[in-house]
C-alpha cells in the first residue's frame, strides 16, 4: 500500500512539474503580431500616363500598404474617355486588372465653359503656363477609340457600369470612417455624390488633394491652379463640405519639388516593363529632357499618393479655413485661405507648404522598379 501510495505522489509531482513547465513555456512564447490593416482607398483622377496622376495610382496600386478600392475617372488633364484608357492601361500593365475603373463628369459645371474657353482665357488671363488640358482639343468618341489610338492593341477589361458619384457614394457607406479619397482631378464626380448624398463626407476618414494655389500664384491664370480653375463651382461644394480631414497639396508646394534631369535618367533606367516603357517614350516631359538637360518638370499629384504611404512626409503646413471663388470674374477659380474670419460655410483644411524630398523620390523609385 506505501508502494501505491508512492507511486501515485510521484505521479501527481511529475504531472504537477509538466503542466507549470507547459504554463511557463506557454508565457514565454511572444505573442503574434497582427498585420496592420490596409488603408482603403479611392481615386479619383483626370488621368494621364505616368507623370503625374498615372504615376499616383501606380504608388497607391502596388503599394503593400493600400487597399486601391477603385479609380473613378473624371474630366481635367484629359477627356473622361482618355482618362479611363490610360487607367485601364495602367491596371494591365500592372497585372491589377481586379481593381475596378468608373466613368463619371465629363464637363464643368457652369454651362457653356468649354465652348467659350479661348474668350475667356483672353479676358481672364494666363499664368505662368498655357496648358488647358481637356479645353486644348476635341473630345474623343469613345475611351476605346482612344485606347487603341493610342496603345495600338485592344483593351483586355473595360470599365464598370455606373456612375462614378453612384461608385464613390456606395463604396464609402459600405466602409464608414474608413475610406481616404485621394482627389487629384477636378472636383465634377465629388461634386455630383454630395448633391446625390452629402452624408458621405462626414462618412469617409480623410480627403487628400492635389489642388489650389493658397499663398502663392496660379498656374493656368493668375490666381488660379488647373484642377480648380476648371471647374470651380464643383471645387467650392467640395471644399465646403464636412469632411474629418482636408489635407491640400496645393502649388505651395508643388511648384518648389522639380524633377530634374537627374532625376528623370535615374527613373528612366528602371522602367523594364513594355507598357511603360512605350508611355515613357511618349511622355511629352522625355522630349524636354532629351533636348534640353536644365529643363524642369514637377510631380503634382505624386504628393497627395506619397502623403497617404507615409504622412511623415509634411514637414511643415497651416491649417485655415478655405473657400474658392466661383464669381466668373478675373479670379475665377482662386483658392483662398483665411487667417482672420472666414465666410460663413466654409471648411478648415491642411495646406501643406513643405515636404520631405528624400522620402518622397524614394516612394518613386520604389514605384518605377515595379514598371
Amino acid at each position: 500500500m506505501k508502494n501505491w501510495k508512492r507511486f501515485v505522489q510521484t505521479t501527481c509531482a511529475i504531472a504537477l512539474i509538466g503542466s507549470t513547465a507547459t504554463v511557463f513555456a506557454a508565457a514565454a512564447k511572444p505573442p503574434v503580431s497582427k498585420a496592420p490593416e490596409k488603408i482603403p482607398v479611392i481615386l479619383d483622377a483626370d488621368m494621364v500616363d505616368l507623370f503625374d496622376d498615372g504615376v499616383a495610382m501606380v504608388m497607391l496600386a502596388t503599394s503593400p500598404k493600400v487597399d486601391l478600392k477603385g479609380i473613378t475617372i473624371v474630366i481635367g488633364n484629359s477627356w473622361a474617355e482618355d482618362g479611363t484608357a490610360s487607367a485601364i492601361r495602367h491596371l494591365e500593365g500592372l497585372g491589377r486588372t481586379d481593381i475596378p475603373v468608373y466613368v463619371g463628369v465629363n464637363r464643368p459645371t457652369r454651362p457653356g465653359r468649354m465652348e467659350n474657353i479661348m474668350e475667356e482665357r483672353k479676358n481672364f488671363g494666363y499664368g505662368h503656363e498655357t496648358y488647358m488640358g481637356s479645353c486644348s482639343y476635341p473630345e474623343p468618341a469613345s475611351w476605346e477609340e482612344s485606347y487603341r489610338t493610342r496603345y495600338k492593341s485592344e483593351p483586355t477589361i473595360g470599365p464598370k457600369d455606373g456612375d462614378a458619384s453612384d461608385y464613390i457614394i456606395r463604396t464609402i457607406k459600405e466602409n464608414p470612417h474608413k475610406i481616404t479619397v485621394v482627389a487629384i482631378g477636378t472636383g465634377g464626380n465629388l461634386a455630383k455624390a454630395l448633391e446625390k448624398d452629402p452624408s458621405i463626407a462626414s462618412l469617409s476618414k480623410e480627403i487628400v488633394y492635389m489642388a489650389g494655389a493658397f499663398l502663392h500664384a496660379g498656374n493656368t491664370t493668375p490666381t488660379a491652379e488647373f484642377n480648380v480653375w476648371l471647374d470651380p463651382e464643383a471645387a467650392k461644394k467640395v471644399y465646403r463640405a464636412d469632411w474629418p480631414k482636408q489635407t491640400f497639396f496645393p502649388l505651395d508646394v508643388c511648384e518648389n519639388e522639380p524633377i530634374t534631369y537627374k532625376d528623370f535618367k535615374n527613373l528612366e533606367k528602371r522602367i523594364k516593363n513594355p507598357v511603360f516603357k512605350d508611355m515613357w517614350e511618349r511622355h511629352y516631359m522625355t522630349d524636354l529632357f532629351r533636348k534640353n538637360k536644365d529643363h524642369k518638370n514637377f510631380i503634382w499629384d505624386v504628393l497627395a499618393a506619397g502623403y497617404v504611404l507615409d504622412p511623415s512626409i509634411i514637414t511643415h503646413e497651416v491649417f485655415m479655413p478655405i473657400d474658392v471663388n466661383d464669381t466668373y470674374s478675373i479670379s475665377y477659380g482662386q483658392t483662398v485661405a483665411f487667417p482672420g474670419t472666414p465666410p460663413p460655410g466654409t471648411q478648415k483644411a491642411h495646406i501643406v507648404q513643405k515636404i520631405d524630398r528624400k522620402k518622397v523620390m524614394k516612394m518613386l523609385t520604389t514605384a518605377f522598379d515595379k514598371m
